[in-house]
């Protein structure tokens, strides 16, 4: 079987995915797509992502794009490292739900949060309001150490990146079983991993 090709710029929402490559052992190839020098819009890119934007992701045919997607094919296409329950697990259901909570309720409230955006009607927002997403946020935490219970998963990478950005940039408050989590989850080796080479793309990219 090819290596996947992941499509990636320091930086970025890619690091998401990235981190999930080295969960997995670091399955990946990374393909550098330079967006100062504009790598994102050329014919060449919008063939595989029409968005213009990273990270993509190509394998055997098939192009993934959108983080949460391709953590979860990942996780699928590498089954046997266990980043994902059986197709059969009654935590399938819950896998999917928080995996795809997380960019379809927690970044956009975050994104109005931090650009100043009020909604009048709350009901016009998927996310509903903030006190709907922690609300939901804290149920999503009370399994135990992970998404799942006792076993890490995509789940928790999608999770684990977007709460550590969130609270970095003061849009969710970083304490309780928030500032557990997200203190568990990037003590992992594979975080450590992706930091230390989306450091040195950044470096020799001029994004620091």
């Amino acid at each position: 079987m090819a290596k996947p090709v992941l499509y990636y710029c320091p930086r970025t929402r890619a690091e998401t995915a990235m981190w999930m490559s080295e969960e997995l052992g670091g399955v990946c190839d990374i393909k550098i797509v330079n967006l100062k020098t504009g790598d994102h819009k050329k014919p060449e890119f919008l063939k595989i992502n029409p968005m213009g934007k990273v990270p993509a992701l190509t394998h055997d045919g098939v192009t993934v794009t959108e983080s949460a997607a391709i953590c979860v094919y990942l996780a699928d296409a590498f089954a046997d490292k266990g980043f994902a329950p059986a197709l059969n697990d009654p935590k399938r259901g819950a896998y999917y739900r928080w995996t795809f909570y997380a960019p379809s309720c927690i970044e956009p409230m975050m994104l109005d949060k931090l650009g100043g955006v009020k909604r009048e009607n709350s009901m016009a927002a998927g996310y509903g309001s903030e006190e709907d997403v922690l609300k939901s946020l804290d149920v999503a935490l009370s399994a135990g150490p992970y998404i799942l219970g006792d076993n890490v998963t995509a789940a928790d990478i999608v999770m684990g990146s977007l709460l550590n950005f969130a609270t970095m940039f003061g849009a969710i408050e970083k304490k309780g079983k928030i500032s557990d989590y997200i203190d568990r989850m990037t003590a992992r080796p594979a975080y450590a991993k992706m930091q230390e080479i989306s450091a040195k793309y950044a470096a020799d990219l001029g994004y620091e």
